[in-house]
């Protein structure tokens, strides 16, 4: 089709054509950061832990009495564990994803107090079975032996620790030693002596998974099991037992397992709880975003059908006269179509500039990604679409009206 005839006709319309271009340039530019915004956040709600979270459940207990020697209590309290109905193993941690605390340290791979540390990463202490509890995956080496576990309250009061071991994760393992196996090497993360890596996990998380942190992608466990006064039991429960039923059976058995002893629990949830409560606020954001996009997109829709249909209305004369001349419905149609291309495509290359603004003020004051080039060539289908949907029925409207009656209306 010839589109000079179409250009003349939209230069005499030039603030009704400005307008609806300016308008789709305003959505196009949101909508693309909108739609990255929008896929960050699902992808990090969605991103996988690595842990068997379905099956986990946390209880944290607080004494109401001192307690000298808390590690006899804390092994009485595992073993009771084990008899609850439903429990398939136990464990404890000194924090855990998606819970209320994070201990991150400074790793070195080199002796002396001076070595500058190669990266912070996410801190776990914990006790025996971790790994299996946790539903953890080791993809090169070993878990720790019983005889490299230290008491924490040991290593506290001693200036010089002695950790044998350390387990890191796999993006851990492949920044401080990239192409070459992990296993073995030696890190400084307790006192003088090194820490020798026996295994590495695929994942582990984050105390705050999906920060964007970028220390946060690190994490190791050391043998330095806690006590239940620091620490937090993790529970697997078995396949088929329901994880409330037995997070209520726990708390009882660890409260009953302390007689003489003052405890409360200070703190019970299944971890699929934990992490819907974590990211509440994505989800929220996400719908908040999935709103205006929806908004703006629905409002430039009926922005261009209310402009075709004032230029139908306007054009009833044209349209009669070229239908008197031969032209065919079809072409009346693919006229307004192409005269709706136009426009979007003015008001997309606009808004595309407008998107990659947006980005750049985002990078600038919150720290944002940049917008990747893919969601441009997206925002523009999208819109070219809609373009399309919204013109289709006062097009055809035109289409359909007779010669007669459009030259009488004319």
């Amino acid at each position: 089709m010839d589109i000079l005839p179409i250009l003349s006709t939209l230069k005499r319309h030039k603030t009704a054509a400005g307008l609806i271009v300016l308008q789709i340039a305003l959505t196009c530019a949101i909508v693309c950061n909108a739609l990255f915004l929008i896929f960050q956040r699902v992808e990090r709600i969605n991103a996988d832990t690595g842990m068997a979270e379905s099956e986990l459940i946390t209880v944290s207990l607080s004494s109401m009495t001192r307690v000298e020697n808390p590690e006899p209590q804390t092994k009485s309290d595992l073993a009771a564990l084990l008899q609850v109905p439903g429990v398939a193993s136990a464990t404890l941690t000194n924090q855990y994803a998606y819970g209320r605390s994070s201990n991150n340290s400074g790793v070195r791979t080199e002796a002396g107090e001076q070595a500058r540390s190669r990266v912070v990463a996410g801190h776990y202490t914990t006790g025996p079975d971790f790994i299996r509890t946790a539903g953890l995956k080791l993809v090169a080496g070993r878990d720790f032996m019983p005889e490299e576990y230290v008491a924490g309250s040991s290593l506290d009061a001693n200036p010089d620790p002695r950790v044998p071991a350390v387990i890191i994760n796999k993006r851990m393992a492949d920044l401080l030693w990239p192409g070459e196996s992990a296993l073995g090497k030696a890190l400084y993360v307790y006192g003088q002596q090194p820490q020798r890596v026996v295994g590495v996990v695929a994942e582990l998380p984050s105390p705050n998974p999906g920060s964007e942190d970028e220390n946060s992608q690190y994490t190791m466990l050391m043998p330095v099991q806690p006590s239940f006064r620091g620490g937090t039991f993790l529970i697997r429960v078995a396949p088929g037992a329901d994880p409330e039923v037995v997070m209520k059976a726990a708390s009882a058995k660890l409260l009953g397992n302390s007689p003489g002893l003052r405890r409360v629990v200070r703190d019970q949830e299944t971890l699929l709880k934990q992490r819907q409560n974590y990211y509440r606020q994505d989800r929220s954001m996400v719908m908040l975003l999935a709103g205006v996009c929806v908004g703006l997109l629905v409002v430039t829709a009926f922005g261009i059908v209310g402009l075709a249909s004032f230029w139908v209305q306007q054009r009833t004369r044209m349209i009669g006269t070229r239908r008197a001349l031969g032209a065919t419905r079809g072409q009346i149609l693919r006229y307004f179509q192409t005269e709706n291309l136009l426009l979007s495509s003015a008001g997309i290359v606009l808004g595309m500039v407008g998107a990659y603004g947006i980005s750049l003020l985002l990078m600038r004051n919150y720290e944002l990604p940049r917008l990747p080039f893919v969601y441009l060539p997206i925002g523009a289908v999208v819109l070219w679409a809609l373009g399309q949907i919204a013109v289709l029925a006062p097009a055809r409207r035109a289409a359909a009206l007779p010669p007669v009656v459009a030259l009488r209306g004319g």
